[in-house]
């Protein structure tokens, strides 16, 4: 049975950081690409961050320079280190892992508000 648990998230003010954590199991994690997403009330869920299973990484152009993704193959976990927080950034932070096919973790709230 594979699941993916976010951990890590929260409430900020803006301008703070946060790194959330996703720890995945019943799937060969080295294997797959895993991904950070995220959804806005009355929005679509959208990518946020991509890492490989060989390494190369992609960001979304909101949060390029602020963000920054990185896997632990060791530990099977994806983390996500979210800097410069703005309240546009506030949303359900969902992990994705991807081998041919999608699995998602529960989602993390994240809320930045002074």
């Amino acid at each position: 049975q594979v699941q993916l648990v976010e951990s890590g998230g929260g409430l900020v003010q803006p301008g703070g950081s946060l790194r959330l954590s996703c720890a995945a199991s019943g799937i060969i994690f080295s294997i797959n690409d895993m991904g950070w997403y995220r959804q806005a009330p009355g929005k679509q869920r959208e990518s946020v961050a991509t890492i490989i299973s060989g390494g190369n990484t992609y960001y979304a152009d909101s949060v390029k320079g602020r963000f920054t993704i990185s896997r632990d193959n060791a530990k099977n976990t994806v983390y996500l280190q979210m800097n410069s927080l703005k309240p546009e950034d506030t949303a359900v932070y969902y992990c994705n892992a991807h081998y041919y096919y999608d699995h998602w973790g529960q989602g993390i709230q994240v809320t930045v508000s002074s």
